[in-house]
């Protein structure tokens, strides 16, 4: 599944209102307003698993509350992808989530009630399951003329400086606070407003992104045509890379289950975890980079990576030497940075225009599940054997790794 190299082009006449923005602009703006919201919801979830761990919460409802946000942050994508696609609002789509978002986190540090904390953890993943098709959407289209793999991965990148920056605040505050989550979180309050405000600000510059895509000239020989699909279904080569995110994603664990593996076995101070987390996250933007540019070289043969990393993951994070849980809570970035860059990349290139919010829902859905069951199955299996949950992930890898295989082969011989 190797892309064809894409350049920057004029759009055409006649192909909608000419943007206010090159493609590459569009493409670092909406990298601010996500580093700014990954300032606040990272910062957040960077001390989801110890705010829980602090209201009384085990293992278990940890591996479920943080696996259910992520459901909950991909499974309802399955209903925003289609209604994306049918209503062709993509702008008030993405700043309906930003805005939930925003103003859900900062509310999270006034509760001290357990289930109140987990509702409002699986609302801020709600946000982004309202934005996330269309404002993947409105970024492929920019990304038809940078390539898709450098596209994603520098909008990927610029998500982590404010993962970075997001976790290191709350990480200061907690340390001068010490249990006291409201001032943390209350500070996250500022960066989401000015997010907010840039969003309005782009989407007046470049209110048809499409024009970009459908510019004379911005598909090269052997792209999919840059045309409004009459298609009613899904391509097969979409449905086979699906399964392969599935199995992969089945098996991965969520960092509040690790971080809960941390302050419960006194590895690392509470303050410690989002600094870890923020370390987590450079990680992230430096995979995504890396295998972003291999992507657009290489094509998905790169993502081999990505089980491989998977599978390192608890036999890393889950042990009781300081630095080799360091180490796994890395890996354990890499394999994100991978997942909202490469991933989302492929989808782009696989599906017309016209169906690609549609793709991005459904394909964020089975994500969405597949992220509930290995949320579920790591916080189950970490309170009952750690060498059970390292063998049983290593054996999803294997099999994740069979149908990357199988996707090639389908892939290759469907363009024969």
């Amino acid at each position: 599944m190797k892309p064809a190299r894409t350049t920057s082009t004029t759009p055409a006449q006649g192909d909608g209102p000419v943007p206010g923005l090159s493609p590459w602009r569009f493409v670092m703006a909406f990298g601010v307003v996500s580093l700014l919201m990954d300032f606040v919801y990272e910062g957040a979830r960077s001390v989801t698993g110890p705010l829980l761990a602090h209201l009384g919460a085990s293992a278990a409802v940890v591996g479920v509350v943080t696996g259910a946000g992520e459901a909950a942050s991909l499974g309802l994508r399955l209903a925003s992808g289609p209604l994306t696609d049918r209503s062709r609002r993509f702008w008030t789509w993405t700043i309906a989530g930003y805005v939930l978002t925003a103003a859900s986190v900062p509310v999270l540090g006034l509760t001290g009630v357990l289930w109140v904390a987990s509702a409002l953890v699986i609302a801020e993943r709600v946000g982004k399951a309202v934005r996330s098709p269309a404002k993947d959407t409105l970024l492929s289209h920019a990304t038809a003329v940078t390539g898709r793999g450098r596209g994603f991965a520098v909008h990927e990148a610029m998500d982590q400086i404010g993962a970075l920056l997001g976790p290191l605040t709350v990480a200061g505050i907690l340390a001068l606070t010490g249990d006291d989550y409201a001032p943390a979180f209350g500070v996250l309050a500022l960066p989401g407003a000015a997010a907010i405000a840039l969003l309005f600000w782009l989407r007046a510059r470049v209110p048809e992104p499409i024009a970009y895509e459908t510019a004379m000239g911005a598909a090269a020989p052997g792209n999919p045509a840059p045309v409004e699909s009459q298609e009613t279904k899904l391509p097969r080569d979409f449905w086979v890379y699906a399964a392969f995110t599935a199995a992969t994603l089945t098996g991965f664990a969520t960092f509040g289950v690790l971080s809960y593996h941390l302050v419960t076995r006194d590895l690392m101070p509470t303050a410690m975890v989002p600094v870890l987390y923020a370390a987590a996250m450079a990680a992230d933007a430096v995979a995504a980079l890396a295998t972003g540019w291999l992507y657009d070289r290489f094509g998905a043969q790169v993502l081999v990576v990505l089980p491989l990393l998977s599978a390192a993951v608890p036999a890393l994070a889950f042990t009781d030497t300081v630095w080799v849980a360091v180490v796994g809570a890395l890996v354990w970035g890499a394999a994100v940075g991978v997942q909202e860059s490469t991933l989302r990349a492929t989808v782009a290139d696989l599906v017309p225009t016209g169906r690609r919010a549609t793709a991005y829902g459904i394909f964020a859905g089975i994500m969405g599940a597949t992220a509930l069951a290995g949320g579920a199955l790591t916080g189950a299996l970490y309170d009952v054997s750690i060498p059970a949950l390292i063998t049983a992930v290593a054996g999803i890898q294997a099999a994740a790794l069979v149908l990357l295989w199988i996707t090639r082969t389908v892939r290759s011989t469907h363009q024969d």
